[in-house]
């Protein structure tokens, strides 16, 4: 089977899930972080080697103060969960966190370097967390930085710019598989996923199983990717 090398999550439907339970919507996000986890294992197990996750978006700041607080920490005590997870750490788990760190409050901000110093060195699989993130804001910060560097225009090429991006020195992403019956990219890695297969599962992300990962990756080796040719 053709296995693709980086993943792109979009868990959605927490808070749908939540409702549909009768549970408070904000039980719904610590079921979809505590999923996230077994995705890392699912995926090292069938030989991925890197996963994008989409954990809080630059529109995710306009939600309720009492659910961006609630998120806020959410992510800070995943991030603490990775750490201190020994299976985690025997396989050897790069942790990155990609998109507008400087917004985060501080103590999350500690947590993110903490956990990004720790793994440095770690090879075998890479979770990459995007926080605060969005492709518009990944794609005009790039513009940015190369304006205050002063390269000239000539000099400018896709090579060049995706060095720019919070995304730097890894592979685009071959699949961005989306739980939640949404199809849409709601401006999630959109200069890098120019070419990715798109899969969309109609279950919501805390449903989602190895199973539904397994007929995603089915549908992605059934593709013929051409690029265009």
């Amino acid at each position: 089977m053709n296995i693709p090398k980086h993943i792109v999550l979009f868990p959605d439907g927490n808070r749908r899930w939540a409702r549909e339970q009768g549970l408070p919507t904000l039980d719904g996000h610590k079921k979809g972080y505590e999923k996230l986890k077994n995705l890392c294992d699912w995926c090292e197990s069938k030989g991925i080697e890197i996963l994008t996750a989409f954990g809080f978006s630059t529109e995710n700041w306009n939600r309720s103060p009492e659910e961006v607080a609630y998120l806020m920490k959410l992510l800070e005590n995943t991030l603490l969960m990775f750490k201190n997870d020994q299976d985690l750490v025997k396989k050897e788990v790069k942790v990155k966190v990609i998109g507008q760190k400087e917004r985060l409050p501080e103590t999350l901000q500690k947590t993110i370097l903490e956990i990004e110093k720790f793994t440095e060195n770690n090879k075998k699989f890479q979770l990459n967390l995007a926080v605060s993130y969005g492709g518009k804001w990944d794609i005009l910060n790039a513009v940015k930085k190369i304006v205050e560097q002063g390269i000239e225009p000539g000099k400018i090429d896709e090579k060049l710019f995706e060095s720019y991006l919070s995304t730097a020195g890894l592979p685009n992403p071959d699949l961005i598989i989306r739980a939640g019956g949404e199809m849409r990219l709601s401006n999630f890695v959109l200069w890098q996923s120019a070419y990715s297969e798109l899969y969309f599962s109609p279950k919501y992300w805390p449903d989602f199983t190895e199973q539904d990962l397994d007929l995603a990756l089915q549908e992605f080796d059934r593709r013929s990717r051409r690029f265009g040719k």
